[in-house]
């Protein structure tokens, strides 16, 4: 009797009415399931209230060895930069020299002939080289550090 019963009840919701059943039993496996998976979610994530959520070294400040190691070097930048600043003015100095000393040996040179060399002009050419070597040596110590 009782699956005669079933068999009539299927019968009389074929069509319209049971399409309109069929997908509400979906909907409602869908939203179960979302809320399964969201319990499960946070089910996973164990929160210890002793531990906490960020790593405490990186908000903690530095030790006063670490302070002072930070502020012996901050010093050692302040004064190589300001040391490197003057280096680099004494440069332009020493190559404006430079140039106004090769100007000049030209000029000299210009007014000796080819058969007489005056010690003027040695000791410019001279002055010219140690000026130059002195030059080269400061750009080392400007360029070499960086």
């Amino acid at each position: 009797m009782q699956t005669r019963i079933n068999q009539e009840f299927t019968r009389e919701h074929r069509g319209l009415g049971q399409a309109r059943l069929s997908w509400r039993p979906h909907w409602a496996q869908a939203i179960t399931g979302v809320a399964l998976l969201v319990t499960l979610v946070c089910g996973a994530q164990s929160i210890n209230p002793d531990k906490p959520i960020h790593n405490p070294a990186l908000t903690t400040p530095p030790d006063a060895n670490a302070q002072m190691r930070m502020r012996e070097e901050q010093t050692k930048k302040q004064n190589f930069d300001a040391a490197n600043a003057e280096r680099k003015k004494q440069l332009a100095d020493d190559s404006t020299r430079l140039l106004k000393l090769a100007t000049d040996l030209k000029a000299e040179v210009d007014k000796t002939t080819k058969d007489t060399l005056s010690l003027t002009v040695i000791r410019k050419a001279d002055e010219i080289e140690r000026l130059a070597h002195n030059v080269k040596e400061k750009m080392k110590l400007t360029m070499g550090a960086n």
